[in-house]
């Protein structure tokens, strides 16, 4: 009942809000669509349908020259491609496969909710087809990427759980190309009502607040709210090296935006070890971006390592896995923070 009547609040609230600044949320919604209709949509829906097709069929297949990753991030043998297609398909095309394969029975929940932690991961469509207009060097979204693979691979090794190498997933059961099509088209949907709400959400942090910030603090901000957004503000950060690491750590936490078109796809697996899996990958990407474009850029260019942030980083990544570590001892079912 209480959780009844805070909603209702914040709607009521909402909607004064949005009777009082109608231009601000039309201007918003209007972004927001554009995003989608010019952006999203042709970049990620066509990773959806070929992400269920592919799924569907290799999904249980034993694939050798992939089984060092079941090993390093301790996942059922065979859904190795699960982690590879959360890794192609972008946000959130590996929560999506997760779910299928634990609705399909392939995975037990346990496994499934660990592997929401590192498993739904930025793909190449996003990288290159947002990022690349917003580096001046071809090279960055390409070191970009490998460090965010990497990351999701540490990830992957040190959420504490796992079934180790001696599970083994039954194939996924086939799908004809109308019903991937069909899933396809109802995860975009979801996908796109999200981001046109954030949308809307930061038009009002742009009029109300943003406005006395300098940059980087509206970008990082920003990226915090809604991805496409706030890789879309880094062009204002005039510092490359801190646009480099801004994007890195946008791109591994994902947005609150991402994690609520994630719960969409999820339920009801819930979310598992999302939050704490984003929380550590972020922390490693930084550790990672920070000393790497303090080598590959010029000095006009770069950044100084600074020991605070990575000191800063790395407290938090030690905190956390500690966190996990005593929940999961402290209880006969593994660590998760989420619903």
């Amino acid at each position: 009942m209480g959780r009844k009547i805070w909603t209702g609040i914040f709607a009521c609230l909402g909607m004064t809000v949005l009777i009082l600044d109608a231009k601000t949320a039309l201007m918003g919604g209007t972004q927001g669509l554009q995003i989608c209709l010019s952006t999203v949509i042709p970049s990620l829906l066509p990773f959806f349908f070929l992400s269920i097709l592919l799924s569907s069929s290799i999904t249980g297949l034993n694939i050798p020259l992939l089984r060092p990753t079941s090993k390093l991030c301790r996942i059922p043998r065979d859904s190795e491609s699960i982690f590879i297609l959360g890794l192609l398909g972008g946000y959130p095309t590996g929560a999506q496969a997760v779910s299928q394969a634990y609705r399909a029975g392939q995975l037990s929940k346990t496994d499934a909710r660990r592997m929401l932690g590192f498993c739904s991961n930025a793909g190449p469509s996003f990288l290159f087809g947002i990022l690349s207009p917003i580096f001046p060097h071809w090279w960055i979204p390409w070191v970009l990427w490998l460090i965010h693979i990497l990351s999701a691979l540490l990830t992957g090794y040190l959420l504490p759980g796992g079934s180790g190498d001696t599970a083994h997933i039954p194939p996924a059961p086939k799908l004809t190309v109308t019903e991937a099509l069909e899933r396809s088209i109802k995860i975009m949907a979801r996908v796109c009502g999200w981001i046109i709400l954030f949308r809307i959400l930061l038009a009002f942090f742009g009029r109300w607040f943003f406005w006395p910030l300098p940059q980087p603090f509206p970008a990082a901000i920003m990226g915090v709210v809604e991805l496409a957004n706030g890789c879309m503000q880094l062009p204002l950060v005039s510092n490359l090296g801190l646009r480099m690491v801004l994007c890195s750590a946008f791109l591994s936490f994902g947005s609150l935006s991402v994690l609520m078109q994630t719960a969409s796809v999820t339920a009801p697996l819930g979310l598992g070890m999302y939050l704490p899996g984003k929380g550590i990958q972020t922390a490693i990407s930084l550790l990672l971006t920070i000393p790497v474009q303090s080598i590959l850029l010029s000095s006009q260019e770069k950044i100084a390592i600074s020991p605070l942030a990575i000191g800063i980083s790395a407290l938090f990544l030690i905190f956390t896995l500690l966190y996990l570590k005593k929940r999961e001892k402290n209880s006969s079912i593994p660590a998760y923070l989420g619903v």
